[in-house]
């Protein structure tokens, strides 16, 4: 079969060729916005005197006739094609003839597939921000019942300092707001239409592109024809975005996996969420959070992989760049339902309280209060305070108790200081409610938090 590229050659091409060559496979996800480009291309040749209204409706009417075959499945995407234009395009000049073969003045497939390309990152660069939103409304719902929830805070994977399981779920939330930033970002810089630009160097037709950034929802042409079908710093982009992204939710996932062990019992998943073993009857196994954990390695690897295709590239388009996209469609995809699984299994775990609280009175977690007691009723200077306060928890562990269940009597036996009072200063609840400053763990802090969160969401959902 004749290629439309062909003219200049005089031999067929090797099917050995065809099968290397072709994107098809692949690039037909793009079909819906190569479509869209063709269609406003198609009136901007109309409005140039390109195309006559006859040829212009016959062309719209074919485009449209594609797309509906494609949505039904009955479109054949074929090898001797080779890309998701050429398909279309060769679709379209057998259903309307001669006015088909008109389409591709001034344009490349180029800059065809510079937009196409560049319109789907963009897409689902918003769906992925909505799916971000949602996933922190639900950890917001789970934190507002958890604002008086204790538990062990921890550095090292150590025990340090009593904190709410509602004020460790905000730390999520803001981990995924700069996410949602990080991809609106990325959203304003790259949203400027690459179509009309040609192979590289611009087109003498006098291509309308502001006409047709307006139509396709660009906030304007980009600058520079050359760089236009040469960069794919957009999709860089993308798979940065999701790198940072998938990796927060690794350190979320890593968390929920040692949660749910018998040796915390934080959580339970649902049994919705969770597998078994195939030989072991009793197990319960936190596989989609273990799985979550698991992509992120998947996504980085698409990122590097693109980064090594385009890192040797001279200006302006190669042939490499085909590889661009493969990529970028799997790390999509990844997102989407790891952000929609991890939502699910998040609003149907079950929490103890009661186990984060025991866990809490293990390992000295207010020993800190003890310190900043001796700063500021003692007027000790700090390194003092915290040299008894290490000798009153060497005494705690001798004895087999925490610092909390020391008396009075036996801290001042130790430092012969009278503290009036650290009972309560060293109660578990007193030392979570008393670190009250800005950012901070107490229930009321908290509650702050969460409703900071939850207007801003409100705002990007509204907006």
């Amino acid at each position: 079969m004749a290629k439309l590229w062909g003219g200049r050659f005089t031999q067929d091409s090797s099917s050995l060729l065809d099968s290397f060559n072709a994107s098809i496979a692949f690039d037909q996800e793009l079909w819906e916005y190569d479509i869209a480009g063709s269609k406003v291309h198609a009136k901007m040749l109309l409005s140039i005197g390109v195309l006559k209204r006859s040829e212009y409706e016959s062309i719209i009417n074919g485009l449209q006739s594609i797309a509906e075959r494609i949505k039904k499945d009955e479109f054949e995407f074929k090898i001797v094609d080779e890309d998701i234009h050429m398909a279309i395009e060769s679709a379209l000049i057998d259903l309307v003839g001669e006015a088909g073969k008109k389409l591709h003045t001034a344009r490349s497939r180029n800059d065809q597939v510079a937009l196409d390309f560049r319109m789907y990152v963009l897409d689902y660069n918003r769906k992925i921000r909505l799916k971000i939103l949602d996933l922190m409304d639900t950890i917001l719902e789970v934190a507002k019942e958890h604002t008086d929830t204790i538990m062990p805070g921890m550095t090292h994977l150590q025990h340090a300092q009593p904190i709410n399981f509602g004020f460790h779920l905000v730390a999520w939330c803001v981990s995924l707001k700069r996410d949602y930033q990080r991809f609106s970002d990325s959203f304003e810089r790259n949203n400027f239409l690459p179509l009309g630009v040609g192979a590289l160097a611009g087109t003498p037709y006098g291509n309308d592109r502001e006409m047709m950034a307006k139509d396709l929802g660009f906030k304007a042409p980009t600058l520079n024809a050359m760089d236009t079908v040469s960069e794919r710093d957009f999709a860089l982009d993308m798979l940065y975005d999701i790198s940072m992204l998938l990796m927060h939710i690794s350190r979320f996932s890593e968390e929920l996996v040692l949660w749910s062990s018998y040796e915390f019992k934080f959580i339970s998943i649902s049994d919705a969420y969770s597998t078994g073993s195939s030989i072991m009857p009793q197990k319960k196994n936190p596989d989609v959070p273990e799985l979550l954990r698991g992509k992120s390695g998947r996504v980085f690897g698409n990122l590097m992989g693109l980064l090594s295709v385009m890192k040797g590239l001279p200006l302006a388009y190669n042939k490499d760049t085909q590889e661009d996209k493969e990529g970028v469609f799997d790390s999509v995809k990844t997102t989407m339902i790891s952000l929609e699984i991890l939502k699910e299994v998040l609003a149907s775990m079950r929490i103890y309280p009661e186990n984060m609280l025991k866990m809490a009175k293990i390992g000295h977690l207010t020993a800190t209060d003890l310190a900043d007691f001796l700063v500021r009723e003692k007027q000790l200077p700090f390194r003092e305070a915290h040299h008894i306060t290490g000798e009153v928890v060497a005494f705690a562990e001798k004895k087999g108790v925490d610092i909390s269940e020391l008396s009075e009597d036996e801290i001042f036996q130790i430092t012969s200081l009278k503290l009036v009072g650290i009972e309560k200063i060293l109660d578990i609840k007193t030392s979570m409610n008393a670190r009250d400053s800005l950012g901070g763990t107490s229930t009321r802090r908290t509650k702050e938090q969460i409703d900071d969160l939850k207007n801003w969401i409100d705002e990007k959902k509204n907006g």
